[in-house]
């Protein structure tokens, strides 16, 4: 336990455990776990359920940019899961589904809609003992956070990590398809005009792929209490 309100934040590629690392330190820090993904994907579906698609897969920007107004997202803990809660709905097990993530990363790239995602979750966090994760939180939206980590794995190690995962909700999924996918999400995200995800100058690297859930948690928590 530490006594000082810090900003965490984390940012990695997909599948790179992001979210249960920041679970877990949310959880035995007693601070708030903030997944700035999750928003991003909720747009995707608003968009997805809209017909806000091009017959080639491209996002209709123009009229993406017009819905915002219609978009409302908030968290809400159900069942001890944090959940997303797109205009009043639990999309969250939806917004985990491979449709949702094949067009994800697209969306990121809409300059309006990281703008408003970007402010709401600098919202969310004013007060600090927050725990953020993304691609973009050491970057951007907490470029000043006392904490930054930035996780890594190898391409094979995600693929797994995610295809168990679709697995357990019950979710078909080929692990090629889920590796193709990634590969395509991880050119996207560090090569996008808008917020790139990149490794910036005062984050910690962590190679998590050859640690247990158990180990990244408590190297992550020895540096945190070496810190503040």
């Amino acid at each position: 336990m530490i006594k000082k309100q810090i900003t965490i934040a984390i940012d990695g590629y997909s599948a790179c455990g992001k979210s249960t690392l920041a679970k877990d330190l949310a959880k035995k820090l007693s601070f708030i776990f903030i997944d700035s993904g999750a928003m991003y994907r909720g747009v995707a579906l608003y968009c997805l359920q809209n017909n806000l698609f091009n017959a080639d897969g491209t996002p209709k920007q123009v009229e993406i940019i017009q819905a915002l107004k219609n978009i409302t997202l908030s968290f809400q803990l159900i069942n001890d899961n944090n959940c997303l809660i797109l205009n009043g709905k639990n999309v969250e097990e939806l917004i985990r589904g491979t449709e949702v993530a094949a067009v994800v990363s697209k969306i990121a790239t809409i300059k309006e809609v990281r703008v408003k995602l970007v402010m709401k979750q600098q919202i969310m966090g004013a007060n600090g003992g927050i725990v953020m994760e993304g691609r973009d939180i050491g970057s951007v939206v907490f470029p000043k956070a006392e904490f930054k980590l930035f996780i890594t794995a190898s391409q094979e190690i995600r693929a797994q990590r995610r295809y168990l995962e679709l697995k357990s909700k019950g979710i078909e999924a080929k692990i090629n398809e889920i590796s193709s996918n990634l590969a395509e999400r991880d050119l996207m995200d560090s090569s996008r005009k808008e917020s790139p995800l990149i490794q910036v100058a005062d984050a910690i690297v962590m190679d998590n792929s050859k640690l247990t859930r158990e180990e990244q948690l408590d190297f992550v928590l020895n540096l945190i209490r070496n810190l503040v």
